[in-house]
Formats: C-alpha cells, sequence, structure tokens
C-alpha cells in the first residue's frame, strides 16, 4: 500500500471511528443493571459501618471499611444482591445492597484537599454565581443533595442549606438534573 493509499484508509478509519463514538457513548450511560437501574449511578452509604469486599459475597476479604454513613459512592455494576462501587478516591470493591441509600449526597471538591487552608468551596443562597456566600466548605465536606438542576446543586452542609456548583462536587454527573 503507498503511503498515500495509507493516509487515505487512516483518515477514513478516524472518521468512521469518530462516528461511532457517539452513539457508542449514549450506549453506554444508558446501560442498566439486574435492577433495571442506571449504571453507573450515585447512591450513599446508608450503614456507618461499610465493608469493601474484593468480590461479591461474604466469602471474599475485606480490602477497606468505611466508618462513615452518608458518604457518595457511584454504583459501576450489580451481580445479584451485590453493588460494585468506586469512592471519590477511586477505591474499588464489592458492598451488599442493603448498605446502600438512594439518598443523594456529595463531597465538596475532593481533589483539592490538602491544596492549602485558604481552599474554599463556596455555597451560596441562590443558583447563581453572583448569589451571596452562605457558607465556605473545605474539601471533603459532605453534602447532602435534594436537587441538581445540571449546573447547581441545592442541599445542605453541617446545618447550613445553599447551592454549590455542580463542577466542584464529587456526587452527581456533569448536567445531571434530578430532584428528590
Amino acid at each position: 500500500m503507498t503511503k498515500r493509499k495509507s493516509a487515505v484508509f487512516i483518515v477514513a478509519l478516524l472518521a468512521l471511528s469518530a462516528g461511532l463514538a457517539a452513539p457508542m457513548e449514549a450506549f453506554a450511560q444508558a446501560a442498566k443493571g439486574s435492577t433495571g437501574l442506571p449504571l453507573p449511578r450515585f447512591v450513599s452509604l446508608k450503614a456507618r459501618k461499610v465493608n469493601l469486599r474484593v468480590g461479591p459475597g461474604q466469602d471474599y476479604a475485606v480490602s477497606w471499611l468505611y466508618t462513615k454513613s452518608g458518604l457518595p459512592v457511584e454504583v459501576i455494576q450489580e451481580y445479584d444482591n451485590w453493588r460494585r462501587i468506586r469512592d471519590a478516591e477511586g477505591a474499588e470493591g464489592w458492598v451488599f445492597h442493603s448498605l446502600l441509600s438512594g439518598d443523594r449526597s456529595a463531597l465538596a471538591a475532593p481533589w483539592m484537599r490538602n491544596k492549602g487552608a485558604d481552599v474554599f468551596v463556596n455555597m451560596r443562597g441562590d443558583s447563581r454565581e453572583s448569589a451571596g456566600v452562605v457558607a465556605r466548605l473545605q474539601p471533603g465536606v459532605v453534602i447532602k443533595i435534594d436537587e441538581c438542576n445540571g449546573q447547581w446543586c441545592h442541599g445542605e452542609a453541617q446545618g447550613v442549606e445553599g447551592w454549590v456548583s455542580q463542577a466542584e462536587i464529587w456526587g452527581a454527573y456533569p448536567g445531571e438534573a434530578f430532584t428528590k
């Protein structure tokens, strides 16, 4: 094959793969687990102590122990009554379904932890950048979320209610909108 034909073939292949990427991405986002619920999806830990196991069953070793209820996690796979989850730090493992809640929560910018004492996520009185700040949340603070509109999420953190930018939390997908 000549260099010109190779280049045309590669360009055609790239164009074809680009055309297939969007439908495949939409399909991946629309995937449903055995429960009929979407995968992936955000939930929260219901129990105060939750074992993260290396496999879907009590016979599998515990790789981590969560000791705080309400933490957001992402369900990425289902098997029988077990859910494979991912936390904000990227750790993955299996938990029993009854230890999870459909209640939504989020972490304030966990990727900004250890970036300095002056780093905060602003919680505002309304869902706009110009709204007054009602609280300054340290990275990693848990926010109980009851609504997101695709750009802002409304919730409560440590007794204060307000709106946070969806781009500054881990616990809601970009552009995701929902109400409790």
